[in-house]
């Protein structure tokens, strides 16, 4: 038996933010992050809106890129401080991230960060209070997913939380907020979201309820991504919509080595995550036509690439990844991204036993062992094709 969970309501569209004023409650705890939102009036907006829905509300902002272990705690402290029965996260994948952890350890004071990266091993939620996301970037989709990326700085892992009672209640696409992201930000959340698709298009746990989403997600994200990049306002709300569909695909057919391969250089390296993703999925792709050329072709027919067989239908899939990073100024490996190669070597095996234990590991269609990731790593740092 199989699963496939997403948020009870989702409203998108213009002014899909005034959806705030349905939610019943008594007290909201709005997550946010750096101060985006406060300087576009957004933050104002979602305050006046709970407010409006006739409830306390109570903030906790500024939670970093990457969001840590201790963030998360203060942030659940707090809320067990005040006793929401709402929580309301607002921006990139970071604060919605964040917020989600907060959750589990406000409803589970003893519950331990040991236990919650058990994949799918946490207790029931909505003790307490229900969860609502509204996205401020076209990328991670986490807005409607069953994860949170949470960082330990001390043993310099990213730690990705994966449980269906992590998946948002309620999530927001409101095409105005994408409007504010700067174009590197755009193809970076942009690139992530065409990863997500991808991956979740070959994933192990892939179905008939997440093949359509999958595919519509790259379908939207070749014609509106560089548009995006370049300002095109129609582009922007299309690409939130776009991101939101791969996000609810890869939330129930998993991801693969890309997402573990990302969640380990992001905190040794501390590459973007969107970067990162971006840098791997070529060479991912060639690892794992060995058993996914196919999928991978039937993608290329979808968008109209050339080739007259699953490997020329590949190949060309790849390549048009590889554009995308140039027409966006994405480096195409480790070593043009800036990375030594002195520091490169000295983590080479730290980042390829640590992907190998990722969650998202497991559920890459081809099996992978250290050597081998050690080797895909190594060829992303100097380009050369994965040919193994």
């Amino acid at each position: 038996m199989s699963r496939f969970t997403l948020p009870r309501d989702l409203y998108f569209g213009e002014n899909a933010l005034e959806s705030l004023k349905t939610l019943k409650g008594k007290k909201a705890v709005v997550v946010v992050g750096g101060g985006s939102m406060k300087r576009a009036g957004f933050l104002d907006k979602v305050e006046e809106y709970l407010k409006e829905a006739g409830m306390e509300v109570k903030l906790i902002d500024g939670v970093e890129p990457d969001p840590s272990v201790e963030t998360v705690m203060k942030g659940a402290q707090i809320m067990r401080d005040f006793g929401p029965d709402w929580i309301v996260a607002m921006g990139g994948g970071s604060p919605i991230d964040a917020a989600k952890a907060m959750w589990i350890f406000y409803e589970y004071p003893d519950f331990t960060f040991d236990q919650a990266v058990v994949p799918f091993g946490l207790p029931e939620l909505r003790q307490k209070a229900k969860f609502c996301a509204i996205s401020s970037t076209s990328g991670t989709g986490t807005e409607v997913t069953a994860f949170s990326v949470i960082t330990n700085y001390q043993a310099r892992i990213k730690y990705p939380l994966a449980d269906f009672n992590i998946t948002p209640d309620v999530a927001i696409i409101d095409p105005a907020l994408a409007q504010t992201m700067p174009p590197k930000l755009v193809a970076y959340t942009g690139m992530d979201a065409l990863t997500h698709s991808i991956e979740a298009y070959v994933a192990t746990a892939r179905s008939n309820f997440s093949d359509p989403l999958a595919m519509k997600a790259i379908l939207m994200i070749k014609d509106y991504l560089v548009r995006s990049y370049k300002g095109d306002v129609e582009a922007r709300g299309l690409m939130h919509e776009a991101q939101c569909l791969a996000g609810m695909a890869f939330s129930n057919a998993l991801l693969g080595i890309v997402h573990s391969m990302a969640h380990k250089t992001g905190a040794v390296f501390h590459i973007p995550h969107g970067c990162a993703n971006a840098i791997y999925l070529p060479y991912v792709i060639q690892f794992n036509r060995k058993t996914s050329e196919a999928r991978f072709a039937e993608i290329a027919r979808e968008l109209g690439l050339t080739g007259s067989t699953n490997a020329q239908l590949t190949d060309s899939l790849v390549n048009l990844i590889r554009d995308f990073n140039n027409a966006m100024n994405i480096p195409l490996t480790l070593k043009d991204y800036g990375i030594s190669e002195e520091d490169f070597n000295a983590n080479l095996d730290f980042i390829s036993k640590n992907a190998l234990t990722d969650a998202c590991t497991g559920s890459n269609p081809r099996s992978v062992d250290f050597d081998q990731m050690k080797k895909i790593f190594q060829c992303t740092f100097t380009g050369e094709d994965v040919l193994f």
